[in-house]
């Protein structure tokens, strides 16, 4: 479905760096959306449960072959799987969601991946580090130049950010994908960046 936003988790996954964008994207500050924008989906390898970092284990709701090719977003949620063979396969997908458009994510080792993949190459960007994203890129980072030492960065479709900024990776593509006014979004962010004690009176 158009509607979707696909998250890439391979095993070993940061499950913290979906926490904000997934929850903005299904529940407002009551409940759950009776009908939300976008829903979310996960891809990996294949349909077998991938475990995170944290010891949770995820079904899959499509494989990276059964995964559609119609969809909203495609975000890659970092971890310790992007420096293993199977990130590899998530190259081609990358490649097609650039091709056509589509809102690209890549957060921690996932910006890492993007920049050894060569999809950081036209566009401004950021990551865990220009010396990360040097090691991992090689010879196929060719854009130093377009590093902005940021927690996270979008530009032309495509937001990257660091590991500990997930709250902002979130606000980038909540704000692309139109998700709610901008100033809606702005309250979910400092809502949750600065707390509900420095933002509301004791009552």
């Amino acid at each position: 479905m158009s509607n979707e936003i696909l998250y890439i988790l391979l095993p070993g996954y940061a499950a913290h760096e979906a926490v904000y964008l997934s929850q903005a994207i299904a529940s407002d500050e009551y409940a759950l959306k009776e009908h939300p924008k976008y829903l979310n989906k996960v891809v990996a390898p294949t349909l077998e449960p991938v475990k995170s970092i944290s010891g949770f284990s995820t079904v899959p709701d499509y494989s990276f072959d059964t995964m559609p090719d119609d969809y909203a977003a495609l975000v890659l949620i970092g971890g310790f799987g992007w420096s293993t063979p199977v990130a590899g396969k998530v190259g081609p997908i990358v490649r097609q969601a650039i091709e056509r458009g589509k809102i690209v994510g890549a957060i921690c080792n996932g910006a890492s991946f993007m920049a050894k993949a060569g999809f950081l190459n036209n566009v401004r960007h950021t990551g865990n580090g220009i010396g990360q994203l040097k090691l991992w890129g090689g010879e196929n980072y060719t854009n130093p130049d377009g590093y902005i030492h940021q927690q996270a960065v979008s530009d032309k479709g495509i937001v990257t950010a660091n590991g500990s900024a997930s709250l902002e990776f979130a606000r980038e593509l909540l704000l692309l994908l139109e998700n709610d006014t901008p100033e809606r979004i702005e309250m979910y962010y400092q809502f949750n960046k600065q707390g509900f004690c420095a933002l509301l009176p004791p009552s």
